[in-house]
């Protein structure tokens, strides 16, 4: 969205190629892996790129001159647009010098801020037409080490070497996935069919910030890993919406729900299994004796690799505590029947 409102700004003043902006001196690998870069090439600052591909929060830059010509770099270190002072350029072909020219100043970070803000605050009304609460809801919860263990290019998944030293609370405890209003096909109440197109796409960043309150926001990227990738963006505009509730009230029960299963015996029980085995028997014999009886069954593992990777809670409404709600959804089918409760790192 940004980058469409982006282009109606510099129409006059752009051509409509896909030009990209280096932000920092970053290396400019072979391949998507950074495992090699050929000639040791670097993002150059007063120079402008063609952007060919992005994938894998990773832009394919064409850099002539260079042997392969065309090159991946992280998505943060190039802008789709200029940096703030800096003059809008006319480029005469990928990877050459840009040369100034003498435009209108146009203020592009202010024209944007604006926009986006004029565009969120259009769309959250549009999202907060639906007015029925829904009467049941999926609670899905992830295992994060487990997820990590194929999505090792996701922001909420790279490691640095502090991390090695330190566990955090998400390695040792469930994250939050989604709150999903069932039947399962309630999806995207009243959203716009360009949000819709953009979130099927996973063009996350395109979706309009949520007015979010400062504590909300604060506590749903702490438990809500893939708020660095805005997967709240995704969950909110295909399932929130149905929810029947505006998006603070959504995220605030989501938040709620996640840390009453932590709190558990059952979140204890896998804190403490983990490296372990965990079989399906033995998650809704707890759950029962935790919860009330017949509980067990309105929870199902979802499994992947001999790895628990999510937890899935059916439940039904009416009440902020995590027991009566339980008891209030639909029994469901749990095609796993135990899995291992994955470590922290890879391959282990």
């Amino acid at each position: 969205m940004r980058f469409l409102l982006l282009l109606l700004l510099l129409t006059y003043m752009a051509s409509a190629s896909m030009e990209i902006y280096p932000k920092k001196e970053c290396e400019l690998f072979n391949n998507l892996k950074h495992s090699k870069n050929r000639g040791h090439e670097v993002l150059k600052m007063d120079k402008v790129y063609e952007m060919l591909k992005h994938h894998k929060e990773q832009y394919l830059v064409k850099v002539e001159g260079t042997t392969p010509a065309q090159r991946w770099v992280d998505d943060d270190c190039l802008s789709l647009r200029p940096l703030r002072g800096t003059p809008i350029y006319e480029v005469m072909h990928s990877g050459t010098t840009a040369k100034p020219v003498v435009k209108k100043t146009v203020n592009i970070e202010d024209e944007l801020s604006r926009a986006d803000t004029n565009m969120a605050k259009k769309s959250q009304k549009k999202f907060e037409k639906s007015t029925v609460t829904s009467k049941q809801n999926l609670l899905a919860l992830s295992w994060h080490n487990a997820f990590c263990e194929t999505h090792r290019y996701k922001k909420e998944c790279k490691r640095n070497i502090s991390s090695l030293f330190r566990s955090k609370k998400r390695e040792t405890a469930f994250v939050l996935h989604g709150l999903w209003p069932q039947p399962r096909n309630k999806v995207y109440c009243n959203v716009d069919y360009e949000f819709i197109q953009a979130d099927k796409s996973k063009r996350w960043r395109d979706i309009p910030c949520l007015a979010l309150d400062d504590t909300v926001e604060k506590d749903l990227a702490k438990i809500m890993p893939g708020f660095a990738s805005d997967l709240h963006k995704h969950e909110w505009v295909k399932h929130g919406t149905c929810y029947g509730t505006e998006a603070n009230k959504y995220f605030s029960d989501a938040i709620s729900l996640v840390t009453q299963v932590n709190a558990s015996a059952l979140g204890t029980l896998f804190k403490q299994k983990i490296g372990k085995y965990i079989s399906l028997k033995e998650v809704r014999a707890l759950a029962n004796k935790t919860f009330g009886q017949g509980t067990g069954k309105r929870i199902v593992l979802q499994c992947k690799n001999g790895l628990i990777t999510e937890l899935w809670l059916q439940l039904g409404t009416g009440s902020n505590d995590l027991a009566t709600l339980l008891k209030r959804g639909k029994p469901m089918y749990s095609r796993c029947k135990g899995g291992r409760v994955d470590k922290a790192g890879y391959g282990r």
